[in-house]
């Protein structure tokens, strides 16, 4: 009796969780999906039922996307942003990471500390100062250069991006370098691998999981960032977040709203297809236990 009790509740706890899971993911897909089609619209379908399928594939509001409102050059900004702050980042990020969490020095606690303090640093709050720090630096070079280097400039806010995001990625590999057992690193050693050559061959290889997903989640915080794009390039070198919006005031003075939503998939898909391609690998575990002796 007690048995099929059991077997009762875990069955209704198992349904409980299938459609959770299942209501969460049809208020993914639905939006998405709702989004794609209304792209492909035309202008006069949008009168009708919010609901209806598409008469035909009217790839026309793309085209108006790209050409008249520039959504080309808004997404050639974005991928060079995003490609040098992820670059940057991880260039900084992966030996510090190591360093901190498999080696004690002097200073290892403080830095570590600093680290954790940074994680509690909202970059909205921040973007006014960054700003005019680098309009003050950016007017003293203008009266020597006759031009501006600071703002308006992809590298500086590729810079900037990856100088945000330093803390949580740090911390994030830091937390996982730790729970790497010492014995590959003894076994390099003893092959006579160097510091250098033991971080770069064997450790970082072993991180790939927790790599993939600082990855993942760092283009996804720089893809869709908006406020210190809009603060620090007021004037051009604008990036998608910051289009998107000029296209959406655009397109709703003039009550054309294909091109709105192609304009929306246009920032999102490039985010749906890095997840198709990095999923096995955010799902995919390592085992960090037990060396074949």
């Amino acid at each position: 009796m007690k048995k099929s009790n059991r077997l009762s509740t875990d069955t209704l706890i198992k349904l409980f969780i299938y459609v959770a899971l299942i209501t969460l993911a049809i208020s993914i897909i639905v939006p998405v999906a709702w989004v794609f089609l209304a792209s492909i619209k035309q202008n006069k379908e949008f009168y009708g039922s919010p609901w209806s399928l598409p008469e035909g594939i009217h790839f026309q509001n793309f085209i108006e996307a790209f050409r008249e409102a520039q959504m080309g050059e808004y997404l050639f900004n974005s991928i060079m942003v995003t490609a040098l702050a992820l670059i940057i980042l991880l260039v900084v990020a992966l030996p510090a990471a190591y360093v901190l969490s498999r080696f004690n020095f002097n200073g290892n606690r403080l830095l570590n500390s600093i680290v954790k303090a940074g994680l509690f640093i909202n970059v909205s709050y921040v973007a006014v100062p960054i700003f005019l720090m680098l309009l003050d630096w950016d007017t003293s070079l203008n009266t020597i250069f006759g031009q501006e280097f600071l703002l308006n400039n992809r590298f500086m806010l590729a810079l900037i991006y990856a100088s945000t995001a330093l803390p949580f990625t740090i911390y994030l590999l830091s937390s996982y370098f730790k729970t790497l057992p010492s014995d590959f690193e003894e076994a390099a050693s003893i092959d006579g691998a160097g510091y250098y050559r033991t971080m770069f061959s064997v450790m970082f290889p072993m991180a790939a999981p927790s790599i993939v997903i600082v990855i993942l989640f760092n283009f996804l915080l720089f893809w869709n960032e908006y406020i210190l794009a809009l603060t620090l390039m007021p004037a051009k070198n604008q990036t998608l977040p910051v289009g998107l919006l000029n296209l959406m005031a655009a397109e709703r003075a003039a009550v054309n709203y294909g091109p709105l939503y192609a304009g929306m998939v246009i920032v999102m898909l490039p985010t749906l297809i890095l997840y198709i391609l990095v999923q096995k690998r955010l799902t995919e575990g390592m085992t960090v236990g037990g060396v074949k002796g």
